[in-house]
């Protein structure tokens, strides 16, 4: 079955708003994403998800010189952040649609979705 990657995207200004949220706003969040994430598994699409620390905490590992450059912050400055992702299977492009539109109300926000290349043939 295909999978698909639905990256959960942040900017500085929703970063700001959920910096500033208390905990008791943010548990309905909490709630939503943990009830999406046990529907994705009872219906046999999880594979995998997780949430990323901030994007300042990255990291990059340059190897394609002589010796590895291993410098921090972000590859590439951008208005938008991956915040964190699922890998589902689903049947089709369709039904991964269907499933980031559950997963974008759950998470309160923008879901974009990416099919992951096809394995080759032997």
């Amino acid at each position: 079955m295909p999978q698909y990657f639905l990256a959960v995207n942040h900017d500085e200004a929703g970063a700001a708003e959920m910096a500033e949220m208390t905990m008791e706003q943010m548990q309905p969040i909490f709630e939503a994403v943990s009830a999406f994430n046990d529907e994705l598994q009872e219906q046999g699409a999880w594979v995998f998800a997780g949430g990323l620390q901030d994007h300042a905490a990255t990291t990059v590992v340059d190897a394609t010189g002589d010796a590895p450059v291993v410098t921090d912050g972000p590859f590439s400055e951008s208005k938008e952040y991956l915040g964190g992702f699922w890998i589902i299977e689903a049947a089709d492009l369709d039904a991964a649609l269907a499933w980031a539109a559950k997963g974008s109300k759950a998470c309160a926000g923008k879901v974009e979705v990416r099919p992951f290349q096809a394995e080759p043939e032997a």
